[in-house]
């Protein structure tokens, strides 16, 4: 029994013994990368309390397109109309495309090209700057259409420039999900 303890109590000394001879990173490397996590954490939450900068950032890359997209329900729970209001926020005119209308669940899309209501063709519409413009959907016409899409549970609108660009998205919850996705 002391010959096994002996082999036990060498083993895990040299065990030891070799994880000492490992080097291990240098100290002012560690510190130069808690450093640049710890800038990357402070920029992101600066750019997501101030909204501002946040949009100055975004402008740099959209060429002072913008728009802001809002998506309204009339009832809280299975509403029956969605009222879409989309804003000219750039420095640019900004030419409207086809706006889509996408029913979805966790498996499951269903996507529909909005072009007006009734007889009337809106869009492709051209908003100048400071314009907006308020659309009415009414749900009932797609849910004639199709009655399995009273069973998804989220709505999502694009929006996309003429040219292909795409300017901005607004969801909304039609139901009660037990995950808010």
């Amino acid at each position: 029994m002391k010959q096994v303890l002996v082999i036990f109590c060498f083993f895990t000394c040299s065990i030891s013994a070799q994880a000492g001879n490992e080097v291990g990173p240098e100290g002012h490397k560690l510190l130069w990368f808690a450093g640049f996590i710890l800038a990357v954490a402070i920029i992101t939450i600066y750019s997501l309390r101030s909204e501002r900068l946040f949009q100055g950032f975004i402008q740099l890359f959209t060429k002072g397109k913008m728009i802001s997209v809002s998506l309204q329900k009339d009832r809280l729970y299975y509403p029956d109309f969605l009222e879409l209001s989309v804003t000219n926020t750039g420095n640019t005119d900004v030419d409207i495309d086809k706006p889509i209308l996408i029913f979805s669940s966790i498996w499951l899309k269903r996507k529909f090209i909005l072009k007006g209501s009734g007889s009337y063709q809106i869009y492709p519409l051209y908003l100048t700057k400071g314009q907006s413009h308020k659309f009415t959907i009414d749900l009932n016409q797609f849910y004639r259409h199709d009655k399995s899409l009273k069973k998804l549970p989220r709505v999502n609108v694009l929006l996309y420039e003429v040219g292909g660009r795409r300017l901005g998205s607004k969801k909304v919850l039609l139901r009660k999900t037990l995950i808010g996705f």
